[in-house]
């Protein structure tokens, strides 16, 4: 099990903690330092089953200020996420083939 993580956020250690609770080995990606690559991130995205704009942290003051109001493909928005890694949503956790977001931390109980 791989966890993209935000150390600086309460979900995403929530969400890692419920997850070294049940005793499952989990690899730690601190995504701010380890940007996903296009490919990582595209994949991320099929994972999750979800389009890339659907993966942006709107609420970021970097979102507000360049992208509000933009309309980007998905191709557009992944290269966006990866010049800022800020605005990728937070945690992801990924097992096998399949894909949550920690938002509610509890979502993470789908993969374990």
């Amino acid at each position: 099990m791989k966890i993209y993580h935000n150390p600086r956020c309460r979900k995403s250690r929530e969400t890692l903690q419920i997850i070294q609770d049940s005793g499952t080995e989990v690899e730690i990606i601190k995504y701010l330092e380890e940007v996903p690559s296009e490919k990582e991130l595209t994949d991320l995205l099929k994972k999750l089953n979800i389009p890339a704009e659907k993966l942006l942290r709107k609420t970021e003051k970097i979102f507000k200020d360049q992208f509000k109001g933009k309309e980007l493909s998905g191709e557009e928005w992944i290269k966006v996420m990866i010049a800022n890694p800020k605005l990728i949503e937070r945690p992801i956790v990924v097992k096998d083939d399949k894909a949550v977001l920690g938002r509610p931390p509890e979502n993470v109980n789908i993969l374990l």
